[in-house]
């Protein structure tokens, strides 16, 4: 490693480099810049002093570490002098016989001058360089454990799910162990089950996340001058988080190494000493007094540092253990006969490929035969460490290619099981739509921008814009109504009810149930109709989808934009805000209104009165019916407003026609509902599931008169509904788990051909492609084994069996056997298609 170069504005020293330069395996110069801008300082008082002390509990690497520490800030500031920084070079050349007060020359260095913080910040790039390589190495010393206690390895077996709900470190860790494990023959499922394995990827991932932020923290540190205490109270904050994951850390790996002596106990002779065991309680204990009570930040780091140390014992420990039980090291001193007779007994065990690799070079490189030269190179200062903490990498790196690629955030693949309960509900959507007179329709899944942009309010930065390749700016579609408004402005139509099934994008965050791409159904109605029959329609279409797909118990709240207006504009709310105080109302599903009001107030500018008026409205929510007349009473507000009265009419009408179509149990009249998306003119609503799984809003709609004159042609009236079938089938699928009686069968197969042969491939495609062209849906297989037939059958869930064997080509005939009804018959080959078609109720064409 190159010498550390303090003062240099453009590259600050690295947590590495002070290690390295703090246990004295590096040098350090002074950036000569730096030395030539304190020589130009303008020092009035040179022949001031600034005095400080170095705590007598520091070791003389923290010691180092602060002081350096201290150098790269002096260099950095405007307020040093070239004397202060060479006399504090000498101090830190000479610290092998540190004293405990030194004095430097002050310049204008007084007022800013701190040790504390210093001395705060080198211990701290000594815990970030070694706690990011133990992060590292107890990666590799937990997967050689596994492989020695030939653990169950399914807890990681963890895939990013894509919706934000994964702990992408708790799954980055899993999918690094599944490098080392890759081919092993020695760990997986029925293994070895323990608290201290299945809970690695949780408690590494957790460690690994802490390291990253001290990373962060200590780097921005490192770069900067004096700065005020406070900066010292904050790294302590990230580094006391980072005390309580050690001390895990240790506890599982203690435990790990305690189950290894347990399974060969002669290798507690190959240690030391005895596993130690950190007592958790008592240390953090102490700890937390240090950073509490005393308020001695250097301190705390300190008794930290000395936390990791032992942790590093502990870990050294587990893999020397790890490492000897997997070689079999124990037997190649016998202590008597009988080891000597076990050992020939013994077997080779199948590791995997990762673990290989790292065996064998802990072999080339460190072992040597004695297990106290190994134990000793798993510490940070000890030579050849670097190069263990290399390797490890290099193993999980290298293997790269054979790890499994992940997805997009927001995105997921669907097995087959999820992919037959997503074509069922497709079915049964499409069949809801064309029982309505709806035809479908298709439109491209990108648009012009132009076609996008001030549809959807606030949420338009939400739309994923494409990269210009062809002169025209284009994104991908948002939802599917704004493309069927361009679809009828386009082709000059008044009037049309479609229906569409497609995938919308959306640039979001991925949190449970909410992803980037999804699909959306929608059924919407344009042109001039009865007055409200349209969204009457739209309504039961809505109570039709969610009760024949059976997601259990669920309500469509409802309200009117016209309503909403005139609650605004009672409240006096300006016009030209309607739209973004509608947006702030649509969240108060997900917030109280006391976080609603802050924002309306502290971000939209209304008056807390305005406010306060506007939440004594939306508050409002009960059976339509009823709350309706009460709207309507003598002395309401709303009837003194033309915009507000026009919708208590409107939804009067709407609310007799869903009572008398027997679907208004499902409605809920809730003024709090808003849509925030700028095209809606009338009629809103949304359903929500109110099932044990919650997954928010499922379908939502409403009315857009003036969506379609928006590109430049007559005002076409239109409303639809949209179904956000993600969630429906979140919904879907959790049930399916719930009953574990149900299986899900992700084919339709109804015959396997079985043919009881290893080469007969022409028997089976002659019988398979009569039962095709019956419109018979077949599978074949061509084996030996009738067990291996039966079995396929079974677990794809296949009711009829067609078995051909010798005895059967000889006799002229086929033994047909039904899985469901467990019975067997014999019947004529020639016979066979029409016996099956008869069986099935499949009519033959």
């Amino acid at each position: 490693m190159a010498a550390v170069r303090l003062g240099d504005k453009k590259s600050a020293p690295s947590s590495s480099s002070i290690f390295h330069c703090a246990n004295g395996t590096v040098q350090f110069t002074i950036d000569p810049s730096a030395i030539s801008r304190l020589s130009s300082i303008n020092n009035s008082d040179d022949s001031s002093k600034v005095s400080f002390t170095v705590p007598d509990y520091l070791t003389v690497e923290e010691s180092r570490a602060s002081l350096l520490l201290l150098l790269n800030k002096l260099l950095l500031s405007s307020s040093s002098s070239s004397a202060a920084a060479s006399e504090l070079s000498n101090i830190i050349l000479n610290t092998k016989s540190l004293s405990s007060r030194y004095e430097i020359s002050a310049g204008n260095l007084t007022p800013l001058f701190d040790y504390s913080v210093a001395a705060v910040d080198g211990i701290c790039a000594l815990l970030d360089h070694s706690s990011s390589a133990l992060a590292t190495v107890i990666d590799a010393v937990t997967a050689l454990s596994c492989e020695a206690l030939k653990a169950d390895i399914t807890p990681f077996n963890l895939i990013d799910s894509g919706d934000g709900s994964s702990a992408k470190d708790e799954v980055a860790v899993a999918s690094d162990f599944k490098v080392f494990f890759n081919g092993s023959k020695s760990v997986g499922k029925g293994g070895l089950v323990d608290s201290a394995i299945s809970t690695v990827p949780a408690i590494h991932g957790i460690f690994r996340e802490l390291c990253r932020l001290l990373h962060s923290k200590t780097h921005v540190q490192l770069s900067s001058g004096f700065r005020a205490a406070g900066s010292a109270e904050a790294m302590c904050i990230v580094v006391w988080a980072l005390a309580r994951s050690l001390s895990r850390l240790a506890e599982i790996s203690s435990h790990r190494a305690k189950l290894l002596v347990d399974l060969s106990p002669n290798l507690a002779t190959f240690v030391n000493a005895p596993c130690p065991i950190i007592l958790s309680v008592d240390c953090l204990e102490e700890l937390y007094s240090t950073l509490n009570k005393e308020e001695d930040y250097a301190r705390f780091c300190h008794q930290v540092y000395g936390l990791l140390d032992q942790v590093w014992e502990i870990v050294s420990q587990e893999a020397t253990l790890a490492f000897l039980s997997l070689e079999d090291i124990q037997s190649s001193e016998p202590h008597n006969a009988d080891d000597r007779k076990n050992e020939k007994r013994k077997k080779k065990v199948v590791l995997g490929k990762g673990s290989t690799a790292l065996i064998q070079f802990i072999k080339e490189r460190f072992f040597n035969g004695s297990a106290c030269n190994f134990s000793l190179s798993l510490y940070p200062r000890e030579s050849g460490f670097e190069n263990l903490v290399n390797k490890v990498k290099e193993i999980v790196e290298s293997n790269e290619s054979r790890r499994l690629p992940k997805l997009p955030k927001g995105t997921r693949d669907f097995a087959k099981e999820q992919m037959a309960i997503r074509e069922k509900a497709f079915a049964i959507i499409s069949d809801v739509f064309k029982r309505h007179g709806a035809t479908a329709l298709d439109t491209p899944v990108f648009e012009l921008r132009e076609t996008l942009m001030g549809k959807y309010g606030e949420d338009s930065k939400l739309i994923y814009d494409l990269a210009d390749q062809g002169g025209e700016l284009c994104s991908l579609r948002y939802d599917l109504t704004v493309p069927f408004a361009r679809y009828m402005a386009m082709n000059g139509l008044t009037s049309l009810k479609r229906y569409q099934i497609a995938k919308v994008y959306r640039r979001d965050n991925p949190s449970k149930g909410r992803y980037r791409e999804f699909y959306q159904c929608d059924l919407d109605i344009a042109g001039q109709f009865e007055k409200m029959g349209p969204d009457f329609e739209v309504i039961k279409i809505l109570t039709e989808l969610l009760n024949e797909l059976h997601i259990g118990d669920y309500e469509v709240k409802l309200n009117h934009r016209k309503l909403l207006d005139g609650i605004l504009a009672i409240c006096g709310v300006p016009q030209e805000k309607f739209r973004t105080i509608c947006s702030s109302i649509d969240k108060l599903d997900k917030q109280s209104f006391e976080q609603i009001k802050r924002e309306m107030v502290n971000e939209k500018g209304l008056t807390d009165e305005t406010a306060d008026a506007i939440g004594t409205f939306v508050k409002e929510r009960g059976s339509p019916m009823e709350l309706l007349r009460k709207l309507n009473g003598e002395g309401s507000k709303f009837l003194a407003n033309s915009e507000s009265r026009l919708a208590l009419d409107e939804l009067e009408i709407l609310f007799k026609c869903l009572e008398k179509s027997k679907c208004i149990d499902k409605v809920v009249f809730d003024l709090s509902l808003a849509r925030g998306l700028d095209y809606y003119t009338g009629v809103i609503f949304e359903a929500v599931s109110k099932g044990a799984t919650q997954v928010g809003s499922i379908a939502a709609g409403g009315r857009y008169d003036d969506l379609i004159g928006m590109f430049g042609t007559k005002q076409v009236p239109a409303v639809g509904i949209s179904l956000g079938i993600e969630r429906v089938f979140a919904i879907m699928e959790q049930q399916l788990q719930e009953d574990q009686q149900q299986i899900i069968r992700a084919t339709e197969t109804q015959v396997l051909v079985s043919i009881l042969s290893d080469d007969d491939l022409s028997l089976a495609s002659e019988i398979a492609s009569e039962l095709w062209d019956s419109k018979v849906k077949a599978e074949f297989m061509v084996d030996k084994r009738i067990k291996k037939q039966i079995k396929r059958a079974f677990d794809s869930g296949i009711p009829l069996m067609v078995i051909v064997g010798e005895h059967e080509l000889n006799e002229g005939k086929v033994k047909l056997k039904d899985l469901t009804a467990a019975q067997e018959f014999d019947i004529p080959r020639n016979s066979l298609v029409q016996e099956v078609c008869t069986r099935l109720g499949v009519v033959r064409t």
